[in-house]
């Protein structure tokens, strides 16, 4: 069997075109649509229920897309929100776990960082499950907000002062923790690896991208719901606010896989849990 239907893929703001850019890599006869909240970003600063109702709002949304599958490019919502896959009925993914179990592969000393939103890092999510993985291991965890607007404004690259001193003052105790390890644990955060690289040389970066794309690419095949029906991949982008600018900064996120880039306006409040109203 195959299905040629969209991956639906969400998250606050742009943070998840990093996760859907893994997936045009891997998986390149997969269509994707994709939804930014850009109207609430971020969501790592507020409570839980509100994350929680933004949750089902962005997916409800997405299933009104008919996807295949829906994957919360999200940590947070992956953090203190994933059981919202409960009432879906396509395969939901998460970014956490993935990423966890490359993490624990991956470090020699079993000195690991997470470095996340303030909503992420409160859950301790990565280090409970780092912890039942590798017992006896040091996790050390680090909420990072401030990244979330630079990466969203586009001040991430290397020779940005602000992104720089940003990027040492929220690492500056793993710094001297001597981790090995770092999970990037917000899907904004990729676009700091050079800057984290420089800071803490020979550091291993665990993309939850990556993670999360490799196991999207296995579940498609065992589920028989890959794109094996020869129609060409289509990809789709939704936003709740700017579009003109999402469109501007999403070619820095995805580079040559956004020439053609069309972003639409929703309105995504109108998207409650069993309400797939247009």
């Amino acid at each position: 069997m195959a299905d040629s239907r969209a991956i639906g893929v969400f998250d606050s703001g742009l943070g998840g075109l990093t996760v859907a850019k893994r997936i045009m890599e891997l998986m390149p006869n997969e269509s994707i649509v994709y939804f930014g909240d850009t109207g609430r970003v971020p969501y790592g600063t507020k409570g839980v229920q509100t994350i929680r109702k933004y949750a089902v709002q962005d997916e409800q949304f997405l299933i009104s897309r008919n996807v295949k599958m829906i994957v919360a490019a999200c940590g947070t919502v992956s953090s203190v929100a994933a059981d919202t896959k409960d009432d879906l009925p396509v395969p939901f993914v998460e970014v956490i776990s993935h990423s966890v179990k490359d993490a624990v592969d991956a470090t020699k000393t079993g000195r690991i960082g997470v470095l996340g939103t303030s909503a992420t890092i409160k859950s301790h999510k990565h280090k409970d499950l780092i912890e039942r993985l590798l017992p006896g291991a040091a996790v050390f965890e680090q909420a990072a907000p401030l990244l979330v607007s630079l990466a969203e404004e586009g001040w991430f690259s290397s020779d940005n002062e602000v992104a720089r001193l940003s990027v040492q003052k929220y690492l500056s105790d793993m710094k001297r923790e001597n981790i090995d390890t770092l999970i990037l644990g917000c899907t904004h955060f990729p676009v700091f690896s050079e800057l984290i690289k420089e800071y803490l040389p020979g550091i291993t970066l665990i993309d939850m991208g990556v993670s999360a794309a490799k196991y999207i690419k296995n579940t498609l095949e065992e589920g028989g719901i890959s794109n094996e029906t020869g129609k060409s991949p289509e990809y789709s982008f939704f936003v709740s606010d700017k579009p003109v600018t999402f469109e501007k900064t999403v070619k820095i996120f995805l580079g040559a896989n956004a020439e053609d880039i069309k972003t639409e306006l929703v309105d995504v409040e109108k998207y409650e849990e069993g309400n797939n109203k247009n």
